[in-house]
């Protein structure tokens, strides 16, 4: 008899939940989606300071050319 109830409990259960079943996450969508790392940050500073140096150093090397024209 339990049984009976607890099987009549789970059918009325199921036949009243009228929400659709949730939708599958779409896997092309989650590949394409950049996940952000601690890291990137970092790397951001590394690269600005890779340009930082590299204008020192092309602001030296004009100044150098300039020396050495002067020297002329």
């Amino acid at each position: 008899m339990t049984r009976l109830a607890l099987l009549l409990c789970l059918s009325s259960l199921a036949a009243c939940s009228g929400k659709p079943p949730a939708p599958v996450s779409q896997p092309a969508a989650a590949s394409t989606a950049r996940v952000a790392t601690p890291w990137d940050d970092l790397k951001k500073d590394e690269q600005r300071a890779r340009d930082v140096q590299k204008t020192v150093d092309q602001q030296a090397e004009k100044q150098r050319q300039q020396i050495e024209a002067a020297e002329q």
